[in-house]
């Protein structure tokens, strides 16, 4: 696996209030959009967290499409959604930890869809016995249509 990049939750980008607050709602998953080796796009449904920095974080189960569609070719996009309003994030991603780093990312991920109790049960059960990679979104740019 690559080395996680030196500024890999580093964005130059700063989203607006509006986006930052939206993301930011709790328990709203992500579509995660990625480039196959053929060119075509593949999605799947993600955790998120984003963070301080403007920098979205995502943790996956080595082995899936997704992750190393991105280790491949970093350009993503994530869409959130709510009805019929959403923002969307364009950028790259770059790995931001493995193992240990890995294992605590998909912790505290698992508390703020699931609650500490049922984080802790999955960590226990699933989580701890997977090999997981985290990536760190660099955001390029974004887009928010806000019905209500």
């Amino acid at each position: 696996m690559p080395e996680p990049a030196a500024n890999a939750g580093t964005s130059a980008y700063a989203l607006s209030a509006a986006a930052r607050a939206f993301l930011d709602s709790p328990q709203r998953y992500g579509v995660l959009a990625t480039i196959n080796p053929d060119g075509t796009p593949h999605q799947a449904v993600v955790w998120y967290r984003l963070d301080d920095d403007d920098s979205v974080l995502i943790n996956s189960r080595v082995g899936r499409r997704w992750p190393a569609n991105l280790l491949r070719d970093p350009r993503c996009s994530l869409t959130a959604e709510s009805g019929l309003d959403y923002v969307v994030v364009r950028g790259t991603a770059a790995p931001s930890g493995e193992g240990d780093v890995a294992q605590r990312d998909i912790a505290d991920l698992a508390v703020k869809y699931d609650g500490p109790e049922e984080a802790a049960r999955l960590v226990a059960v699933r989580f701890s016995a997977q090999e997981r990679i985290s990536f760190r979104i660099r955001i390029h740019g974004s887009y928010e249509h806000m019905e209500g």
